[in-house]
């Protein structure tokens, strides 16, 4: 299998880590050899539930069993697809009430541009520097720095930039702008949130110029950081939302979401103004299904993510670790270099801990586990991290 998978898998890294997974149960995943391996990066954030949730695992084996693959969109009723959206919309601001379900979340991101630009008629898109919503084009474009897109070049025009939490650049938000689509949590610049006055001045900004101010919680929905959505913190309701990830509960599903009289609009001038063959596959929309229903299902999972988080802090004190940054089970530890955090990694590996860095942040570990982590297997994660940094 390894010569395989060296042979003929693609890999984006020199250095692969190479585990070669046999299974996997809870928050552990285990190799062919047997040993356990505690994760504490989840699939970067997907399986919010752990590994093999009986939920998850009987909700796919069902829908399996009626049928798979169909025609998906704009012909046939899925009841997958038509219960998600409804008990999505149950639990969103009335002005998100219409899901159009994908594959991913780069394809969330796709799907939103074009809705902003075809909803306003202008062309300018906006994001922050330091943000990541995707890898391809559309999605890639948005980055800034472009250490990871130069090679690509030319991406596409009429992109902008603006600081995270930076009040002074609110004015290159003007009646050119399409929309301005932001990480509710920036991500791999290593977790940093926003100023919650400086969300609401450009959610005030964006109303104030006609543009649509369009949230990515791609990795910061489900529960993730202490409530179902992270917006629901800071009281600003975004026009279109982005989700995916921990969405699918482990499968390939994402979606971008909007008010009806909105999404209607790729519906006409033209007609298939956004299509996709497997979005909302049935048997993934079964899976996500499950997954929200167990997140909102009065078991306390994401009412307990503050006190697990509180834990992770309390526990993770060494010399070396210069700061943590959370939000909710995801947080940036952050050590003095990249050597540092690479060798940190490849110990924790060693001792039955998969962890990771961020891509606009060389300098942390990321930290984002299942939301079902135990007491018990936090403190056995942290045990092995400060054992790691001592070694």
């Amino acid at each position: 299998m390894r010569a395989n998978f060296l042979a003929h898998v693609a890999q984006t890294s020199p250095a692969p880590m190479a585990l070669e997974i046999a299974g996997g149960h809870g928050c552990y995943l285990t190799d062919t050899d047997g040993r356990d391996y505690l994760d504490l990066i989840a699939g970067i954030g997907v399986s919010v539930l752990g590994h093999n949730n009986p939920v998850v695992v009987d909700a796919v084996r069902e829908q399996a069993g009626k049928y798979m693959h169909t025609l998906v969109y704009g012909e046939f009723i899925l009841a997958p697809q038509a219960e998600y959206a409804r008990l999505l919309a149950d639990h969103l601001p009335a002005n998100l009430n219409n899901v159009y379900f994908v594959n991913s979340g780069t394809e969330a991101t796709e799907g939103a541009m074009k809705l902003a630009k075809r909803a306003t008629g202008r062309r300018e898109i906006i994001s922050a520097i330091r943000s990541y919503h995707g890898s391809t084009q559309g999605a890639a474009s948005l980055q800034y720095p472009h250490d990871f897109t130069e090679a690509f070049q030319p991406l596409l025009p009429d992109i902008a930039h603006l600081d995270f939490n930076c009040d002074y650049c609110l004015h290159r938000i003007t009646e050119k702008t399409a929309a301005v689509i932001l990480e509710t949590v920036q991500a791999e610049w290593g977790i940093r949130k926003p100023r919650r006055e400086w969300l609401r001045a450009v959610r005030e900004r964006c109303t104030e110029v006609g543009a649509l101010l369009i949230f990515d919680e791609i990795q910061a929905g489900m529960g993730r950081t202490g409530t179902l959505w992270a917006f629901q913190q800071y009281d600003v309701t975004p026009d279109i939302l982005l989700l995916a990830k921990g969405f699918g509960g482990g499968m390939p599903l994402g979606a971008f979401i909007a008010r009806r009289e909105v999404m209607q609009l790729l519906t006409d001038a033209p007609v298939l103004g956004h299509i996709t063959t497997f979005g909302g596959h049935p048997v993934s929309c079964a899976a996500g299904l499950a997954t929200l229903k167990k997140l909102v299902g009065g078991e306390g999972l994401i009412e307990s993510v503050k006190h697990k988080e509180a834990l992770f802090h309390e526990l993770l004190v060494h010399p070396k670790i210069k700061q943590i940054r959370s939000a909710g089970l995801w947080m940036a530890v952050e050590l003095s270099d990249f050597d540092e955090v690479r060798a940190t990694i490849k110990k924790c590996l060693d001792l039955g801990l998969i962890t990771d860095w961020f891509l606009w942040n060389e300098r942390s570990l990321r930290i984002a586990p299942p939301l079902i982590i135990t007491e018990e297997e936090i403190r056995q994660a942290c045990a092995i991290i400060l054992k790691s940094l001592e070694d």
